[in-house]
């Protein structure tokens, strides 16, 4: 998907509706890589948790799941 949106004198944009659903946050990190910005959900961990409330094992281990899971991958 490919959209464009205005930058505002105040340096604000609006998200088209397509994107925000896309996102599926209403947190977002921008990653800037030379002249290409990277717009990347942020996601609560208090919402990755409840997958994991029925699950027997050790606090670490979910934790260490959870953090995966919301970081995609990346751990801390």
């Amino acid at each position: 998907m490919a959209v464009t949106a205005t930058i505002t004198s105040k340096g604000q944009i609006t998200l088209p509706r397509d994107v925000r659903k896309a996102l599926g946050s209403n947190t977002v990190e921008f990653r800037v890589d030379g002249e290409t910005v990277l717009l990347m959900p942020i996601r609560s961990i208090a919402g990755a948790l409840g997958k994991y409330a029925g699950e027997k094992a050790p606090f670490k281990k979910i934790r260490e799941k959870v953090w995966e899971e919301v970081a995609g991958g990346e751990t801390r």
